[in-house]
């Protein structure tokens, strides 16, 4: 549920699934259609290929492992098709400490003196979409299930009314925002399509 479903992706226009609706405007206006073509350049480099995306994979470089993903693709997302195959673990954000924090080591860092981007200013639920505009003015789409709202109310935590957006796991698609009481979440998320 992180990604849209892949069953009938060959001839799909990107970014056009009704059932999910946290693409990219990027990809939504890439005009791509999938095809071998396309998804080969897709999995060498979506970033290269769609510049402003949101996907959080750095690609495939090596090209045998790319056709044999494609040969297995085509096969597995045919319709009909029994879908087998489960989400892997791939290349993580290279977030400093993530690691650490995931397993179990590190110290947390202090959440009041915050970069933009990790500042949230405003949070929007429409659907099963959770949209994060952080201070740095960029807006994050993530499923509900992928972001965790928590709480910190001691002498590391954020200050009052200026929750943070910190990241949580490794293919970039989870966060956690963090506020520093309860009674601040239902005040800071507006139910919004």
């Amino acid at each position: 549920m992180t990604g849209p479903s892949l069953a009938g992706v060959w001839g799909r226009k990107a970014g056009s699934l009704p059932s999910f609706e946290r693409y990219s405007d990027a990809l939504k206006s890439s005009g791509i259609i999938w095809d071998d073509r396309s998804l080969d350049g897709w999995l060498t480099d979506p970033h290269a290929m769609v510049p402003g995306n949101d996907m959080p994979f750095e690609g495939i470089k090596d090209s045998h492992a790319r056709a044999d993903l494609l040969a297995f693709l085509r096969e597995a997302t045919k319709p009909g098709a029994q879908q087998t195959a489960q989400q892997g673990g791939m290349k993580g954000m290279g977030d400093g400490g993530m690691m650490g924090g995931m397993m179990g080591g590190g110290h947390d860092p202090s959440l009041k003196g915050l970069e933009p981007a990790k500042q949230v200013k405003a949070i929007t639920y429409c659907h099963d979409t959770y949209r994060v505009t952080t201070a740095d003015g960029k807006t994050r789409a993530f499923w509900e299930r992928n972001l965790r709202l928590k709480t910190d109310s001691g002498e590391d935590g954020p200050q009052s009314s200026a929750p943070a957006l910190v990241p949580a796991g490794m293919m970039g698609d989870r966060a956690d925002v963090i506020f520093a009481a309860p009674e601040e979440i239902s005040k800071t998320i507006e139910r919004r399509c």
